[in-house]
């Protein structure tokens, strides 16, 4: 299957799936998010492939939702029934990732913000670059971390530095974040690839039945109630789009100036 925004390659039984919209920062229009939730798909019938190398091309990660994106910014003055539906399409993506057979590694490059955070925390592991910097600026824009993804945030960190993390809207750098645990290792920028393909080696050699059986089991031991605390987070976030904070957030987003909220 070939793709517009991804690249994929597969070196026996690991796989390295691109970002690849290097001159937009990786940033996920619609048109990029189908087609990760699409590839993330596309490995459930592959019995060859046993561990998947996330990346991105050029300089950063994934920076995030691309709010240039002319179909994003058309949802916004659509009707709610059709801005429910497409923004379903984050959630599922990122459940089509956690929930992929193989073990899945994040080589985190520049700058994962956002959606580009959510995805790499979705993964099983990361192997961040000494300079990459992460964090979830959606307070920032005046509404709350979705895609079912503060509970992946929690897991990973603990309560007390979720709640920093994302009501602040930080963007941490790898030693911080190695030391929290959200990051498995930091390298040098010039060794991530490798450094990612050479854990996903190890996990591939290892036998496929029982390393699956292990991942699908502490995925539902850690994310068991995840579901049921996050099925409205689509709409928490279309109620927050509605707010006069959130104009005035985009709007500074777009003019490159901080936003003065007013809660209202």
């Amino acid at each position: 299957m070939s793709y517009l925004n991804l690249a994929v390659e597969r070196r026996g039984h690991v796989a390295v799936v691109t970002l690849n919209r290097p001159d937009r920062g990786n940033a996920l229009s619609v048109e990029m998010m189908r087609e990760l939730e699409d590839a993330a798909l596309s490995f459930r019938e592959d019995t060859e492939t046993r561990a998947v190398v996330f990346t991105g091309a050029g300089k950063h990660f994934c920076v995030g939702i691309d709010l240039r994106d002319p179909e994003h910014a058309e949802s916004l003055s659509a009707p709610l029934l059709y801005r429910r539906r497409l923004f379903h399409l984050g959630p599922r993506m990122i459940r089509a990732l956690r929930e992929m057979d193989q073990v899945t590694i994040a080589a985190v490059n520049g700058a994962a913000m956002g959606g580009g955070a959510c995805i790499a925390s979705a993964l099983d592991f990361r192997v961040g670059a000494a300079d990459c910097r992460i964090g979830y600026p959606e307070s920032s824009l005046g509404i709350p971390l979705s895609w079912v993804s503060l509970p992946l945030c929690v897991h990973l960190v603990g309560p007390s530095r979720a709640k920093r993390w994302l009501m602040l809207g930080e963007r941490l750098d790898a030693e911080t974040l190695l030391g929290w645990g959200f990051l498995d290792e930091v390298v040098p920028p010039g060794e991530l690839l490798e450094r990612a393909l050479e854990t996903a080696e190890a996990y591939a050699a290892r036998a496929p039945v029982a390393v699956q059986m292990i991942k699908r089991s502490v995925n539902a031991v850690t994310g068991a109630l995840d579901e049921a605390v996050m099925h409205m987070d689509s709409d928490q976030v279309l109620l927050a789009e509605t707010t006069r904070d959130f104009q005035e957030a985009v709007r500074a987003f777009l003019e490159k100036r901080e936003p003065r909220f007013r809660g209202e």
